[in-house]
């Protein structure tokens, strides 16, 4: 480890991590209980991540009424607060206590699409239990997965040292080169490409009826790599009675010759997703955004309203 690491500026980062370290030692039951509690503080906070949310449920769920938007909000929350310590939970837990509590289906579609030996690129979404997600599929077969580096460097170390333990790499979200590079290795690279792209390459695809700046490379370097593509879907079950994950086969006839067509086609797929678990689903994003001037500004102050056909 850097000695850098230990300068005063990151000894709070260091205790944040060891208070984490000793969350993973409660029972699971109790993290849940926790989080919620948690859940109810953040709703609280002067942040503005609690109008995001609001705004996001009634662009995407216009057929709830004001009181179910607003319980659809009060839960979402509920599940930050327990994503929240389900990091330490992921990071720390050994494979003997999770398997009581994970249940992974489809495991088949994966190991069928690596014995191919072109890789798999693996599409998820961004669901609360993300780090849940990933620390699952790591059991199925090695993982490579995208990630933004922190600025943080302590957190960047507990990242490569902790958040891989049990299996898998990260790969630099905007390292292109790796990430094909793994696939030629026949690794599994899982990622979730649901959230706003502005950069290169991006275009406006719908989501819940709305054109949003969106990320089309999967279709791409699907055509480049020959690597098939799997949709990969984990929630949290009721109370405490721990994960299902559902692992689907891979999308037939992809790509096609629409890159837009092949990322709307998972989209499809993540709103009936959304539906199922809408508390889950992570409202907090500035999902929608354009990428010229003359889109609509969803979240300023004169936001417009959004109305189905």
């Amino acid at each position: 480890m850097r000695l850098r690491l230990l300068a005063p500026r990151y000894w709070l980062t260091w205790l944040g991590l060891g208070l984490l370290r000793l969350l993973a030692l409660l029972p699971f039951g109790a993290i849940v209980r926790l989080g919620r509690w948690l859940g109810v503080v953040l709703r609280h906070l002067p942040l503005g991540f609690l109008e995001t949310a609001r705004r996001n449920i009634e662009l995407c769920l216009p057929e709830l009424s004001s009181a179910e938007r607003e319980r659809l909000l009060k839960e979402h929350f509920a599940s930050l607060g327990i994503a929240l310590l389900e990091i330490p939970f992921a990071w720390w837990s050994p494979p003997e206590r999770l398997a009581k509590l994970v249940r992974l289906e489809g495991t088949e579609h994966l190991r069928a699409a690596l014995a191919r030996g072109r890789g798999a690129m693996v599409l998820t979404a961004h669901f609360t239990s993300l780090e849940m997600a990933g620390r699952a599929l790591t059991h199925v077969a090695t993982i490579g997965f995208l990630y933004r580096p922190p600025k943080n460097e302590v957190i960047a170390y507990a990242f490569e040292r902790f958040r891989v333990g049990f299996g898998g790499h990260g790969i630099p979200r905007d390292d292109i080169r790796a990430f094909i590079g793994a696939l030629r290795n026949n690794e599994c690279v899982w990622y979730a490409p649901d959230q706003s792209y502005r950069k290169k390459g991006a275009e406006m695809v719908p989501l819940f009826g709305i054109p949003a700046a969106s990320n089309t490379l999967t279709s791409r370097l699907a055509r480049v790599t020959g690597a098939p593509v799997l949709p990969y879907f984990f929630h949290r079950l009721p109370g405490s009675r721990g994960y299902l994950g559902v692992i689907h086969p891979p999308f037939e006839d992809f790509p096609s010759e629409s890159a837009i067509a092949d990322t709307a086609r998972f989209y499809r797929m993540i709103e009936a997703q959304v539906r199922l678990v809408p508390e889950q689903y992570l409202w907090i994003h500035r999902r929608f955004k354009g990428l010229t001037k003359d889109y609509p500004d969803y979240y300023g102050r004169q936001a417009p309203r959004h109305t189905t056909s």
